[in-house]
């Protein structure tokens, strides 16, 4: 007589904390577009707040003399760091990740790496949701719950406050810019960008244009034909995708930025600040079905996250201030 087989359902209830819980919380914020493609500078161990201090110098070399002459002049800004405490309190069934968990586990799934366990499977799922929220914060982010103030927040308040020390705002001569950005006038769009780049940044190697989603589709329609020509670029019409490169600096496409918005900057001047060793984070699959009967599982996730700029006249911004 043969004997039933008794499903059973997949225990999920596990704690990881502090340290144990920083390689979760890596996979969840870093598989940001910005952080994953390495587009800003990042700062892993941020505990809890943490000082970026710039060194600017000028007029260094003089003329050879006996004597020890102080030349030219340093400058050390200082900006904080500080990463925002946040977290994620999310329940959800779990008979509608059972099936497609099992369908991984016998190799019925297009995902390259199989999850070792449910535990995994479940935090993964929930980790793919907080990259999304990451990205949106870095760049459009503000003071409110559950976001961290953004580049963008940051860019507008500085043009807005002024002085020897504020970010640049993008200028077509002598007139402040911003606005819509179409096929039509992308080029001049970013070609105003460019031209308000200082020229003792011009040129660095990490030097990068970022755009938001629908200025990169204006430069790909742009290169496509119309702006630059009948056949577009290379005589390549709407074949293919053309180059994101304007004028020698790389463009770079970060989904999380507002509509209309572009930013030239350092790489090396835009940083991203968490806490992988805190003993603030956590990250924790609690099964119900234990203690209420339930088919539900609750994922809490505790982590930190903030940007920051440095020295905010080698930044240039498009965008409404």
């Amino acid at each position: 007589m043969k004997k039933l087989q008794k499903f059973t359902e997949p225990q999920i209830t596990s704690t990881y904390a502090g340290e144990f819980a920083g390689q979760y919380i890596a996979a969840a914020l870093l598989s940001a577009r910005t952080l994953d493609n390495k587009l800003i500078t990042i700062h892993p161990n941020v505990k809890f707040k943490e000082v970026l201090q710039k060194v600017a110098v000028d007029g260094i070399v003089q003329d050879a003399s006996c004597d020890f002459v102080t030349s030219g002049s340093v400058v050390l800004s200082e900006r904080i760091l500080e990463p925002k405490e946040l977290q994620v309190n999310l329940q959800l069934c779990k008979q509608e990740f059972v099936d497609s968990w099992e369908a991984l586990q016998l190799g019925y799934s297009a995902f390259d790496s199989i999850p070792a366990n449910f535990n995994d499977f479940l935090i993964s799922y929930v980790g793919g949701k907080v990259a999304e929220a990451t990205e949106q914060s870095i760049w459009r982010g503000t003071a409110s719950n559950g976001q961290f103030l953004g580049f963008q927040t940051a860019f507008s308040a500085s043009i807005a406050a002024g002085g020897s020390t504020a970010v640049l705002a993008a200028k077509s001569g002598s007139i402040i810019i911003s606005g819509s950005v179409t096929s039509a006038n992308v080029l001049d769009k970013l070609n105003s960008v460019v031209n308000t780049i200082p020229d003792t940044v011009y040129g660095k190697e990490d030097v990068l244009l970022y755009v938001s989603t629908n200025v990169a589709k204006a430069y790909q329609q742009a290169l496509a034909g119309g702006a630059i020509g009948a056949n577009g670029w290379n005589n390549q019409m709407n074949v293919g995708e053309k180059p994101f490169n304007f004028n020698g600096i790389e463009i770079v496409l970060c989904p999380g930025m507002s509509s209309d918005k572009i930013v030239a900057a350092q790489k090396s001047n835009l940083f991203f600040g968490t806490g992988l060793l805190s003993d603030h984070n956590e990250v924790r699959v609690l099964d119900m079905a234990n203690l209420d009967g339930s088919q539900n599982y609750r994922i809490i996730m505790r982590y930190t996250a903030g940007v920051q700029f440095g020295i905010g006249q080698d930044i240039v911004y498009y965008g409404a201030y």
